[in-house]
């Protein structure tokens, strides 16, 4: 079983490495969601309604949105949704942030 952390050999020459997981999420309200990452940044997930279409769609529904979850380090919803933790924590460590509009 190959363990999560990279070792130096893993990371391609000028390939910056992957954020670190997500670790904790939890619906705090309308389209909002709470995260944390494992190095400790913490921050927020604001959905606007003009970005849920498509596949979030589904996030329309409250007692839906409030199922998320955190599966192999990512946001997730059932039915394999989920959201970018790179972007994701991009945005929150600079912001305290995301904004999906």
């Amino acid at each position: 079983m190959r363990s999560e952390a990279a070792s130096q050999e893993d990371i391609a020459f000028g390939v910056e490495p992957c954020s670190p997981p997500v670790v904790a999420v939890s619906a705090t309200s309308t389209l909002t969601l709470s995260v944390e990452f494992a190095d400790g940044v913490r921050g927020e997930v604001k959905f606007l309604p003009s970005h849920l279409t498509g596949v979030f769609k589904v996030l329309q529904d409250q007692d839906f949105f409030a199922r998320a979850s955190v599966r192999d380090g990512a946001v997730t919803w059932p039915g394999d949704l989920d959201l970018a933790p790179d972007a994701m924590y991009e945005a929150v460590k600079t912001s305290g942030a995301w904004l999906l509009k």
